[in-house]
């Protein structure tokens, strides 16, 4: 019923983490009045790089909050909660890096992930420098029905040049006036 603390991602938790279609990105600013992000991911788009080395691949959306806050600070948590058979609560704290298109490290990274994902906006490389379980107890239980594709069909639809454009409109800064890297 304790928190436990490990030394590093082993083979058990990567396996466990494979197995959860959703997982969620915290991240703030450093001012005391800005806004706390949570944000939830599936789709796919996150990979165990080693014990300590975590791959996120961001797609575009509406706001891009986690890019804002790692350019400022690093600061990032990823949570993981089983909703389906034992209960578990995994969290990865640690320090993250923006990797857009246009950095030397874009081909190394990029590579983790399938080509043909419509709509990428970057990726954050995070290195964990705690990972602790709790027991998740108070999660429900629900049954997984599928991964949503609307964001990808929305990217698809868009085409290259007007998932750009919806950048440049939507992605320069976060909510709180933080500016994230460039993805020019």
């Amino acid at each position: 019923h304790m928190a436990k603390t490990h030394p590093h991602i082993d083979v058990e938790l990567k396996t466990w983490i494979a197995q959860q279609p959703v997982y969620f990105l915290a991240s703030a600013p450093l001012q005391a009045d800005g806004h706390i992000n949570l944000s939830p991911r599936g789709l796919d788009s996150l990979r165990i790089l080693g014990d300590t080395e975590v791959l996120v691949l961001d797609l575009t959306g509406s706001g891009n909050e986690t890019a804002a806050h790692l350019a400022e600070n690093a600061r990032l948590t990823i949570m993981f909660c089983a909703f389906t058979a034992e209960p578990r609560i995994l969290r990865l704290y640690g320090h993250g890096a923006v990797i857009t298109p246009r950095t030397e490290k874009w081909q190394t990274y990029r590579q983790h992930f399938p080509t043909d994902v419509p709509g990428v906006r970057q990726l954050f490389h995070v290195t964990v420098n705690r990972v602790q379980t709790s027991c998740g107890f108070g999660v429900p239980l629900m049954d997984f029905v599928a991964q949503r594709d609307m964001l990808t069909q929305w990217a698809e639809k868009k085409g290259v040049d007007g998932v750009r454009a919806y950048q440049q409109q939507k992605n320069i800064c976060s909510i709180d006036g933080l500016i994230p890297p460039s993805l020019e």
